[in-house]
Order: C-alpha cells, then structure tokens, then sequence
C-alpha cells in the first residue's frame, strides 16, 4: 500500500498518512513499513516482495516532493548491483573518526538535513537513513554505530510532531538512549500556514545540526 507523506507546507490534510497508526499496529514481524528515499530502493523494495518465498504486507510512505528533488537520484549501479537496504549509512565524505552526532532520519528531512550540512560545511555530523522501520533492522543499526566510535550522542530527527511519526517507536526499539529533535507535540498533523511551517523546518533543522540561528 503506498501512501503519500512528507511535510511539504500545504497543511494538515495533505502532510500525514498517519505514520504512527501503522507502526503502533507493528508486533512480531507481522507487517512492513517502509520510507525508501532514492529511486533504487523503491525499485528494490518492490522487488523483494514479489521475489520472496512468503507475503507480508508492506505498507510504503512516499513523499510526494522526492518526485523532483535533485538530490533524489539513482546511479545505474544502484538498480544493478544493490539490494534494498534497510539503513543507509552516511554516504557523503564524512571522516568516522570526527562524527561526534549521529542523527537517524527517514523520509524526506534527510534532504533537508543533507542541503543545511553542504551549506554550512559542516562536517562532524553523520546522517543515517532508517529505511525499514518495521521489522527493527537490529543488526543494521548496530554495525552503523559501531562505525563512528567518538559519538557523543545520538539523535532521532523527524518532521512530524513529537506524538506522531516514528519517535515512540523508534525510541522503544533503538537499545541505546535516543535524543528527540522535531515539531513539538501538535493536535494537528501539520501548521495550517506555511510561513509557520517553514519556522517550525528551519528550528528543527538548525537544532538538529546544531546550527547558531
């Protein structure tokens, strides 16, 4: 099932497929989710359903504004020599020996997070993609982390507010103490008005990377 999610701006009905409903309902390895964020994964995340021996249902959040984004891209290897991976490790030229912060993502923000980091060269920072929230990809977390050993502190960075998204369930999964940067607890899905919405981006993604606004 593919759903339409990312905060975009354009308000509380066209922001959120409700993320955390599916993920609540996640126990056991009975369901997929999914936020594949280049065109590869999405191709190999298709694949593997139909390859594999069994069916599970997968559920896949798809932002609509990675469509056009110019850092949305795939090499030719990526469809040809890859699999679907269920985290993305840091993939820019970060030294692992300076990350001091490891921020998770999934979805969208990394982009956002990507374009902010090249801006203000920074470059004690990692960005890992969580692409498969559910089933918990353990050993994938685990052997990420064991790569940046002066980490003082990892981060959960999401779009949604604090109730929503992935934070309750990836903050129960995650076997390590998790710092929370996002919108803060909201009633509504997404702000009404987008000169809000663009505050609300800019003090996540400045909190984040620890940007001085």
């Amino acid at each position: 099932m593919f759903l339409p999610h990312g905060y975009d701006g354009q308000g509380p009905e066209h922001s959120s497929a409700r993320l955390e409903r599916y993920l609540r309902l996640c126990a056991e390895d009975n369901i997929q989710v999914c936020v594949p964020s280049t065109p590869a994964q999405f191709f190999h995340l298709l694949r593997r359903q139909m390859l594999r021996a069994y069916r599970k249902p997968l559920i896949v959040m798809t932002p609509k504004s990675l469509l056009r984004h110019k850092l949305c891209v795939s090499h030719f290897e990526d469809f040809t020599e890859r699999g679907f991976q269920t985290v993305i490790d840091e993939t820019g030229e970060i030294d692992p020996e300076k990350v001091e912060r490891l921020l998770f993502c999934t979805g969208k923000v990394y982009f956002d997070l990507i374009e902010a980091r090249i801006e203000h060269g920074i470059d004690n920072i990692a960005i890992i993609r969580i692409e498969q929230l559910s089933p918990y990809p353990k050993v994938a977390v685990a052997e990420v982390l064991g790569r940046y050993p002066h980490v003082k502190q990892p981060v959960w960075v999401q779009e949604e507010p604090q109730n929503q998204g992935g934070w309750w369930y990836m903050r129960d999964s995650m076997e390590f103490k998790l710092e929370y940067v996002g919108r803060p607890p909201s009633a509504s899905p997404a702000a009404g008005y987008f000169e809000i919405h663009r505050q609300q981006r800019q003090t996540l993604i400045a909190e984040a990377l620890q940007i001085n606004q």
